[in-house]
């Protein structure tokens, strides 16, 4: 059985709109999730350890206060196109949209404000709440009003999270949610000791502002290789890596596939992402840099998190040989993605 309640979280700054934000808590007997009406963010995931020990697993903010402030968007959902668009710059039907450009020279998880920093509409579920919003035509210059649910559900050791969307002129469109993992803890140092693998035989290389060059490229033989299950730190260490911040490109199917499996030895902790996206970011937080204070007043330092954020791949709008990423009217977008927490 799965219990859902809802409470007080705070209250938006005025400068930023007012409003009341929510804390909505879903809870299985082996999975508790904390999910805000603002940026639909999971403020709190916590998982049991092979002796039955719960932990928080993600890392954020106890108070709404942190979340209002910038931050590396912890636990939100970005959009409407997550990852980076080059030069923040697109053209469809002849015309050029020019978007915000926060990240360099990019446009990075919607601009701005995106997703990640608006309030949604809940609704209450069985087994877990539905966000709504109307994201209107020209926001942060991509055109169309766009109708957005984002459904999280939780089941034993299951959560579910659906997107779906409708808009009224042609867009790109590309939801995730961007979850820090530590599988340790939150606030735990680092993790060098997790043991990850992805289902990927290939890997988008980047240029120096991380936009994918073009070029889909084989794993085999590099340290991009993650089909079988590396130890993080000495996989750094032996590829002489800084950290992954890549998309790997999965198969192109609709039914869901298992894409990225993690296990932390010391505890037993494993978590699964299953989904029908064709691509999955991995970010091992290579800008943390410990000058925010979490959880119980914990900093966060380079490494200390891990992030599998399923998607489409960065820069598809401009790039026509990656998967497509335009939705048009009358049609919807529709992609799921479970993580399943388990003990081994």
């Amino acid at each position: 059985m799965t219990t859902v309640s809802r409470e007080a979280f705070g209250r938006m700054p005025a400068e930023q709109g007012g409003g009341e934000v929510e804390k909505f808590i879903l809870q299985s007997e082996s999975v508790k999730v904390e999910i805000l009406s603002l940026g639909c963010i999971i403020a709190a995931l916590e998982t049991k350890d092979r002796d039955g020990k719960f932990s928080d697993v993600v890392l954020g903010f106890d108070t709404l206060e942190g979340y209002t402030k910038k931050h590396p968007f912890f636990g939100a959902v970005v959009g409407r196109v997550a990852n980076r668009i080059a030069k923040g710059r697109f053209t469809l039907d002849g015309k050029e949209y020019q978007l915000f450009l926060n990240n360099g020279p990019n446009s990075l998880h919607g601009g701005a404000k995106g997703f990640d920093k608006v309030l949604w509409s809940p609704q209450l579920l069985l087994d877990g709440v539905r966000f709504f919003r109307l994201s209107p035509d020209g926001e942060e210059g991509y055109p169309g009003d766009l109708k957005v649910w984002v459904t999280y559900t939780l089941s034993g050791r299951q959560l579910t999270i659906n997107y779906r969307a409708q808009t009224s002129k042609t867009t790109p469109i590309s939801l995730t949610n961007h979850a820090y993992f530590n599988l340790a803890g939150q606030g735990s140092p680092d993790v060098y000791d997790h043991e990850i693998s992805i289902e990927a035989d290939s890997y988008l290389p980047v240029d120096d502002t991380k936009i994918p060059t073009g070029e889909v490229a084989a794993v085999q033989g590099t340290g991009f290789d993650l089909r079988q299950p590396v130890e993080l730190g000495k996989h750094l260490q032996k590829f002489h890596l800084d950290g992954f911040d890549h998309n790997f490109c999965l198969q192109q199917v609709q039914s869901p596939c298992l894409v990225a499996r993690v296990c932390h030895p010391p505890t037993g902790r494993t978590m699964e992402v299953h989904t029908t996206q064709p691509g999955i970011q991995f970010y091992t937080g290579n800008n943390l840099d410990g000058s925010l204070k979490g959880k119980g007043g914990i900093t966060y330092p380079k490494h200390s998190a891990f992030c599998l954020e399923t998607q489409n791949w960065p820069d598809a709008v401009n790039k026509p040989h990656f998967p497509n990423v335009l939705l048009h009217p009358g049609e919807e977008y529709n992609s799921t993605t479970w993580l399943v927490f388990n003990t081994a």
